[in-house]
């Protein structure tokens, strides 16, 4: 496995091009050009390694090493291959890469597994170009509502159905049976924060996915003349939007780890120097690895923006807009990358992941874990992201461990 920090050096190297943004960083949006080059590309990278590759009806690639004994088995390994606008070249694109060099290594060293191996370069997970995530996994479940799609733009106007077209896919059938060969799903990606890096550990063992409450909300007051309207007559919605926000994260911060909050967005109305602003839009986003938890929090949230817009004569609107539970991963699968990271004397911790992968669409239906690599500051989703080459190589190597238990072992590595 000494080979691992060249060939990612390699592979990143020549896949990154494709996309590449003239300021930094890089743009692959789904179904766009860059998009439709970058999976061709690996398409024609795994078929000239001995890989059987396929494409499904909405764009996720699949390349097959298949199984001797039990190729009805699957073991996947793999991330999404769409990045943000102006992101960087490890969120998803590694996961792909690094499951490509381990199953690689696998077959060059080992032969032919037991049971199949398969890398999976999915669609689309991050929402940069339509306004939904997690497409490429959904439709691997037949999740995704496709009548939502006709009427969906992009910014520049370009419709869902026609850039879909256009790129050479189609609708997932309805019909379209749901696979029943998955056995494990295991993605390798960046942590995009620095829990890793601050601990100095070089592999974290996901254990469980946050869940996620999303709000907007409105608070109406009364515009008025910020000369001439006395303190005590106002119902200023900025007011009431710092008392929301001050007392709110007070309360996240006795709360403590894992529960995070964030008050993100802040539009204020009419937004001028000398108008009290009767109007003002926010956005609020908390997460938690326990689901009562998180419900009992938001719902002391929701409850305080009550009251204190009630004292301040100010109308609130609260629209719950995403309600995600926690997701965790496979306890026996977690407990088994654990051992291999033990064995092979890694220095991990079990951590959680405060983001949200496509790992949360399978686990509830696939064994699934994710390991993560450390993020160089805990920048992520900009041109800046990084990762030590020695990190993304100990993370292909924890990878290989484990996609050789459970591929090449009789009991898939049970411990």
């Amino acid at each position: 496995m000494q080979n691992f920090p060249r060939q990612i050096q390699d592979i990143s190297a020549w896949l990154s091009q494709i996309g590449a943004d003239p300021t930094g960083g890089m743009t692959r949006l789904l179904y766009t050009p860059e998009w439709c080059a970058a999976q061709r590309a690996l398409q024609e990278k795994f078929e000239s390694a001995g890989l059987k590759t396929h494409f499904d009806h909405v764009g996720n690639l699949s390349a097959r090493l298949e199984g001797s004994r039990y190729p009805e088995q699957t073991i996947m390994s793999g991330s999404h291959i769409d990045t943000v606008v102006n992101g960087g070249n490890l969120d998803g694109q590694f996961g792909i890469e690094a499951a490509f060099l381990a199953i690689n290594y696998l077959k060059e060293t080992y032969g032919q597994p037991l049971r199949t191996l398969e890398v999976l370069s999915m669609a689309e997970e991050e929402g940069s170009r339509f306004p939904f995530v997690f497409r490429g996994s959904k439709n691997i479940f037949g999740l995704a509502n496709n009548a939502d799609m006709h009427q969906v733009q992009d910014a520049k106007g370009v419709g869902f159905v026609d850039a879909m077209h256009q790129a050479g896919f189609d609708f997932r059938p309805e019909n379209t049976p749901v696979r029943q060969d998955l056995r494990a799903f295991v993605e390798l990606h960046i942590e995009q924060g620095k829990v890793l890096e601050t601990e100095g550990k070089t592999v974290g063992v996901v254990t469980s996915i946050v869940g996620q409450r999303r709000y907007d909300i409105r608070l109406t007051g009364e515009s008025n003349h910020a000369g001439t309207t006395p303190m005590g007559y106002r119902r200023d919605t900025v007011h009431a939007f710092s008392r929301i926000c001050y007392e709110s994260i007070e309360k996240a911060r006795k709360e403590g780890d894992p529960l995070v909050l964030t008050f993100g967005k802040v539009e204020p109305k009419p937004n001028t120097v000398n108008v009290v602003p009767g109007f003002t839009h926010f956005t609020m986003d908390c997460r938690h690895t326990d689901q009562q938890a998180l419900l009992r929090f938001t719902q002391e949230i929701e409850s305080d923006m009550k009251r204190i817009c009630d004292e301040m004569g100010i109308e609130v609107e609260i629209n719950l807009w995403m309600d995600e539970a926690p997701i965790p991963m496979d306890p026996q699968l977690v407990k088994q990358v654990a051992a291999v990271c033990e064995t092979e004397k890694m220095n991990y911790r079990l951590m959680h992941s405060g983001a949200g992968h496509d790992s949360q669409i399978f686990a509830p239906r696939v064994p699934t874990v994710m390991l993560f690599v450390p993020s160089i500051a805990g920048i992520s989703h900009n041109p800046a992201e990084k990762t030590e080459l020695s990190d993304l190589a100990e993370g292909v190597r924890a990878l290989a461990h484990v996609l050789y238990q459970l591929a090449y072992q009789e009991n898939g590595g049970a411990v």
